[in-house]
Parts: structure tokens; C-alpha cells; sequence
């Protein structure tokens, strides 16, 4: 079904893998270094994908960044601190995250358990369970598998929306030239009552 390792993380995991994108967040908007995950629980050594998104607690909540990859060869734990970086910086939501904003930031990260390629993404996609990567002429894009959810989002409006996000045609995922990979992950966010980590 897929090359990555199969990873499940233990709510501590899981708990620990945002505080870690958090402190790599914060050592980047505030010093420009790169955080080392230091000794990592077994867990972070499988070698497979991870997201990090980014989200101001302010107004609408408007995303801040967002970046990862579905597949990882990299351990888990540098797969984290990597995309955390990248979530912060103008590469993901073209402006950098800037030092007053962290306190004002909800932190989530997917760790991916799984992915497969779909020929028939409407019937295989589970809404809440599967997030989307799509790869077309040379285009890549993909979206966190929480948002259908919290957008209200079919799974038509989801492959249309991860097109458009991709540079794409919306309705590119129903051309035969385009690949259509689902992964799963377990998505673990800070709370918005900056309480304990929640496990979605």
C-alpha cells in the first residue's frame, strides 16, 4: 500500500510532536536556527511523512503556513522540525511568521500513518481520514486531511479545492494524467484554550 513505515503515535507522541514543532517555530521566527529534535522518543525515528499548519488564533484564523510532505525519508522527528520551518517562512503563505504573532498561533502536526495511489478518489476518500496530494504536469499540491471537516467540504469540493490550491484546473483530479494520492495521519493540534495538546 505504501513505503512509508507504519507509525502510530501514543497521545504522549503526539503531544510531544507539536510541542517540538512549536519550539522549532519559535527558534526560527526568533533566532533563524534550526531546532534539533534532541533524544527522540522511539517513535520519531521511523522514517516517514509529517505536516505542520499553522493558524493565527486572531480575527478568522487565517492559515499562516503550512508545509510537510506525504512521503519522508528522513526520521520523524527531523521531518517535523523541516516543516515546521518551512510553515514559518514566506515560502508557504508568502509572508514570514514574525516574533508578536507567536503568541497569537494554533499549532497542529499530521504524522502520516499511510498513503496509496487512487484511481477513483471519489469512492476510496474518506472525509476526516484521508488528506490529498495531487501531481499533474509537473505540478505538486496537497491538503490536510482535517479541512473537509471544518470547512463543510464533499469530497468533490475537496479534489476540487486541492486542484485550484495546486495551480491546477479544478477539476484536473478527474483527468486520466493526473495521480491522486491519499495519505493517512493522525493530526494533533494545541488548543485554542491553551490547554493540552488534542488529538483530532
Amino acid at each position: 500500500m505504501s513505503e512509508a513505515q507504519t507509525v502510530h503515535l501514543t497521545y504522549e507522541d503526539g503531544a510531544r510532536a507539536v510541542e517540538l514543532a512549536r519550539e522549532s517555530v519559535e527558534s526560527y521566527v526568533l533566532h533563524g536556527q534550526r531546532e534539533q529534535p534532541g533524544s527522540m522518543r522511539d517513535a520519531f525515528y521511523a522514517r516517514t511523512g509529517a505536516f505542520v499548519r499553522i493558524k493565527s488564533t486572531r480575527g478568522r484564523g487565517r492559515l499562516r503556513g503550512c508545509a510537510g510532505a506525504y512521503r519522508g525519508k528522513d526520521q520523524l522527528g527531523h521531518a517535523i522540525v523541516d516543516a515546521a520551518i518551512k510553515a514559518s517562512s514566506g515560502d508557504s503563505c508568502q509572508t514570514e511568521i514574525e516574533a508578536p504573532e507567536l503568541p497569537n498561533l494554533n499549532i497542529s502536526v499530521c504524522i502520516v500513518n499511510s498513503y496509496t495511489l487512487t484511481n477513483d478518489p471519489v469512492a476510496d476518500l474518506e472525509l476526516g481520514k484521508h488528506g490529498i496530494a495531487i501531481d499533474a504536469g509537473g505540478t505538486h499540491g496537497w491538503m490536510y486531511p482535517t479541512l473537509p471537516l471544518e470547512l463543510g467540504w464533499s469530497k468533490e469540493e475537496f479534489l476540487t479545492n486541492a486542484c485550484r490550491k495546486s495551480g491546477l484546473s479544478p477539476l484536473a483530479w478527474q483527468d486520466e494524467d493526473t495521480m491522486i494520492t491519499l495519505f493517512e495521519g493522525q493530526v494533533f493540534r494545541e488548543r485554542h484554550d491553551g490547554g493540552s495538546v488534542e488529538a483530532l
